[in-house]
């Protein structure tokens, strides 16, 4: 039975906490249990945390990157983080490169970072203000 990584609502963002060896399979898994969710809750960004990863190969390597294509189509961002320097210095000596994926260095971090780019897709500032310079009532 292959081993599954919960994944965990947080108001409009999921958290998904990889705390197991990822086989082939779990990742298989994790992909198609990620896209249903995204798809289910309408969650508008994801927070992969990897801290638990210690290693990682190419097709792990390139599921992080297939994930961060399956958010961007349900139009969710993704944040990885908790990112060991180990996995950082293998995925560039595979070539590898998380297009479109953002990394923080905690989950914290990595939720902030979700919740400033909603606020900019949504055209608000961080006090609540139309980005184009001030408020509805101002701009009458």
């Amino acid at each position: 039975m292959t081993e599954r990584v919960p994944i965990l609502r947080i108001g409009e963002q999921l958290l998904v906490s990889i705390q197991i060896d990822l086989s082939d399979e779990s990742a298989v898994a994790l992909q198609e249990d990620l896209a249903e969710k995204i798809s289910a809750t309408g969650a508008d960004g994801v927070v992969i945390d990897i801290s638990a990863v210690e290693i990682v190969d190419s097709f792990i390597g390139r599921m992080f990157a297939t994930i961060a294509s399956i958010s961007r189509l349900f139009d969710a961002d993704t944040v990885v983080v908790g990112m060991r320097p180990a996995v950082a210095i293998t995925l560039v000596e595979l070539g590898l490169s998380l297009g479109g994926v953002r990394t923080a260095l905690d989950i914290e971090r990595g939720m902030e970072i979700l919740r400033e780019q909603r606020a900019r897709r949504r055209g608000l500032t961080d006090d609540g203000e139309a980005a184009s310079g001030g408020s509805a009532a101002a701009l009458r």
